[in-house]
């Protein structure tokens, strides 16, 4: 026999009481000899044995009834015994959590039901074993799991409400805290024996993967529970749009911008004739169809994206439905500009004259050569810098620029941080020392590196050293990437600057065999900074003269000129909005896809003023806005395709998986209710002793009442013998 509150047996000392009080009466009377009582000697002994024996039953029904409270209090669960009293008395009772699985994939269909209807029906059947009064708690698993009842005192009606309430989530399936959070759960329970069922998809994406650790976990979570694995099972056939990413083109209005949406085959079977739709503001605009994806492999397909409107602009590629309709569609925010204007500000001294203007033809070349009017191109030497307007440029360039005062450091600070963009090429001109002193005025330093020294990089037969062929995928190399290795050979670096990278900084491009950097970036604010670490001009290399530098160049323009809320999140991640100067509302707004509107208060950070919603729970487009009455902002955020992978786990892994633990599998009804019957052999006997208890203090009091009564009245004076002595006068 087990106990739930074992220390209230010590309640059982209060048996003492009624034998204490029982004692202590039998020696409250004082025995006075009286001459007279020897002719009610005998009357008075019978009388004497019999209140003896009222007292002691009186006592044993005390003792008793205290004791059978004692253990109902202390909540005794004794093993089920079939066909003895003992396992007609108990009752089955436990403690039940109820983790459902709530992760995207959930929302899984097989033509009929998904499979969180599916896991809402195992719940449903969980539910009708649980007695009315046992404590019953339910969680919804996702990222961050969410407890909807805790410890609740279980009514059939209250509780099939809010479980046919509840919704899948747009989150993928946290795992790892999952056995934290239901033993956190199991040990609230108030009950003597405790049954966690957890019903999930058994996603192979996410059970496979570290199986020793989860194993280790989940048996140590079957230590103090009765855990019963619920799988609903689903087929494996998903197509996913994995990533959506500009590859080239200029977001300016009357331009067209080519988009590569990467859709992904997750069956088992190939797709065929998959249909990719691209649409701005929810208008179609381009299709595409992939005539056979291969299982488990993906496909590319290029959407052109036509810009008429100047202004911010929702961006997807979508799929038409299938079993998993969430993750069909891929988002992302253009802003759109009238023009993208450039300021290219460059030394002009007689030893460069020759060179200048390799960057603005770079700007405007085109694939064939010819000219393009994309970008708005201003170059003004060095000297001509403070008389210009820098809010007037989305993007400046500063050309190997001898140096730069205090007050423009700050200025170049303040311009990238309101979400502009800045790229910087060393020369023959620059000077080091002041760069790296100006650059460290401000609170983030201005270049993303410090400059040590210039390096010779070419051989002794005059060869540089070119670039490193392992392009990497990043936004302003994907044009690069579809070079061929020959071509990207072809542009070599005599000499580039040696540079220490500062913190948050990272290398975009490299020279081969040689970990010196060539092109670095960090950013500052809601802009970014872009540092060559080789020169603009044929000197120090021949990039200039060749189709990676006005397709890098081009490209990095494009990169530049887009804002932090064009960048999509994932739903789970936070929102921010910033803003440059002290906005006139204390609160912005967010709006959320489903419609729901959530006020955030602005807040002062580093300078800027963000307003942080904690997290995005919806995929979509939300709206932001700095007050109510404001133009919205759009926030593109997608689904983690992780998720994508439906595939459940094989039922010989998943008896590996729980292979040294005493966790029950239930794969069918049968076996849920089978599963349940061995997780409760236990049997409660508090509600029966409870009662027992109860009834032996009714008891008790009505016995003593009656005795207490019927002493009463025979002593009342109707019923008094003659006095002694008046009998003796008569005589």
């Amino acid at each position: 026999m087990n106990f739930l509150n074992p220390w209230m047996l010590l309640g059982g000392l209060g048996i003492a009481l009624p034998i204490l009080a029982h004692l202590l009466n039998k020696h409250q009377f004082k025995q006075t000899d009286w001459a007279a009582m020897q002719f009610l000697s005998r009357a008075i002994n019978v009388r004497s044995r019999q209140i003896k024996l009222r007292d002691l039953l009186l006592l044993v029904l005390r003792c008793l009834a205290v004791l059978l409270l004692v253990l109902a209090i202390s909540r005794p669960i004794l093993e089920e015994s079939s066909g003895t009293i003992a396992s007609k008395l108990g009752e089955r009772r436990a403690g039940v959590v109820i983790a459902l699985d709530a992760s995207f994939s959930m929302q899984h269909s097989d033509g009929t039901s998904t499979r969180f209807e599916r896991a809402v029906e195992s719940a449903e059947l969980i539910a009708k074993s649980i007695n009315p009064g046992d404590p019953v708690s339910l969680i919804l698993l996702g990222t961050e799991h969410k407890v909807v009842v805790r410890n609740m005192v279980y009514d059939a009606d209250r509780f099939n409400a809010i479980l046919h309430a509840q919704k899948p989530t747009d989150e993928p399936l946290n795992l790892d805290s999952v056995p934290i959070r239901l033993k956190e759960l199991a040990d609230g329970l108030d009950a003597g024996q405790k049954e966690i069922h957890l019903i999930t998809d058994a996603q192979q994406y996410d059970w496979d993967r570290g199986s020793d650790r989860l194993q280790a976990a989940f048996k140590d979570l079957g230590q103090d529970a009765s855990v019963i694995f619920v799988p609903i099972l689903g087929g494996s056939d998903n197509l996913a749009i994995t990533n959506l990413e500009l590859v080239s083109g200029v977001l300016r209005k009357g331009t067209t911008a080519r988009y590569r949406a990467t859709v992904k085959n997750f069956g088992d079977t190939p797709a065929t004739n998959v249909m990719v739709r691209g649409a701005v503001n929810n208008i179609n605009v381009d299709t595409k169809s992939i005539p056979s994806i291969a299982a488990s492999s993906s496909e590319t397909v290029s959407l052109f994206i036509p810009f008429q409107n100047p202004g911010p602009v929702q961006i997807t590629a979508e799929l038409d439905s299938d079993a998993l309709p969430l993750d069909n569609a891929r988002r992302t925010v253009a802003v759109i500009r009238d023009q993208v204007s450039i300021l290219c500000v460059e030394e002009t001294s007689a030893d460069s004259s020759e060179f200048s203007g390799f960057i603005s033809a770079a700007l405007r070349a085109r694939d064939s050569g010819t000219s393009q009017e994309d970008f708005t191109v201003k170059s003004v030497p060095w000297v001509s810098l403070p008389t210009q307007d820098l809010t007037t440029f989305d993007v400046v360039i500063l050309a190997d620029v001898p140096a730069i005062t205090p007050g423009q450091a700050r200025q170049f600070e303040d311009y990238v941080r309101a979400g502009n963009g800045l790229i910087w090429f060393p020369g023959g001109n620059i000077k080091p020392a002041v760069w790296n002193k100006q650059s460290a005025l401000v609170g983030t330093t201005l270049l993303p590196a410090v400059i040590e020294q210039t390096m010779d990089t070419s051989n002794d037969m005059g060869v540089g050293r070119p670039l490193e062929p392992s392009i990497p995928d990043h936004s302003v190399c994907r044009p690069l990437r579809s070079l061929s290795e020959d071509l990207l050979s072809e542009t070599q670096f005599l000499k580039v600057l040696k540079v220490k990278p500062a913190a948050g900084s990272s290398t975009v491009l490299a020279l081969a065999g040689s970990a010196s950097p060539l092109l670095i970036e960090h950013a500052i604010g809601r802009g970014q900074v872009f540092m060559f670490t080789s020169s603009a001009q044929p000197t120090w290399n021949n990039m200039a003269l060749t189709p990676v530098f006005p397709m890098l160049l081009q490209q990095m323009v494009t990169y530049l000129t887009s804002r932090e809320f064009e960048k999509p999140r994932m739903v789970g991640n936070s929102l921010s909005l910033s803003y440059v100067d002290q906005p006139d509302a204390s609160n912005a707004v967010f709006e959320t896809p489903g419609g729901e509107i959530i006020t955030v208060p602005v807040k002062q950070y580093r300078n800027q003023y963000v307003a942080l919603l904690d997290r995005a729970d919806e995929a979509g487009f939300y709206l932001t806005r700095v007050s109510v009455q404001a133009p919205g902002m759009p926030i593109a955020v997608n689904v983690d395709t992780g998720e994508s992978q439906v595939t459940c786990l094989p039922a010989d892994d998943l008896a590996n998986l729980f292979r040294d633990t005493d966790i029950m599998i239930a794969r069918s009804e049968a076996e849920l209710l089978d599963s349940i019957q061995q997780a409760r052999a236990g049997l409660s006997f508090w509600h029966f002793l409870l009662m027992a208890g109860l009834v032996l203090l009714v008891l008790e009091s009505l016995l003593a009442h009656f005795t207490s009564h019927r002493a009463a009245k025979s002593v009342s004076p109707k019923n008094k013998p003659a006095p002694a002595m008046a009998q003796t006068a008569k005589n």
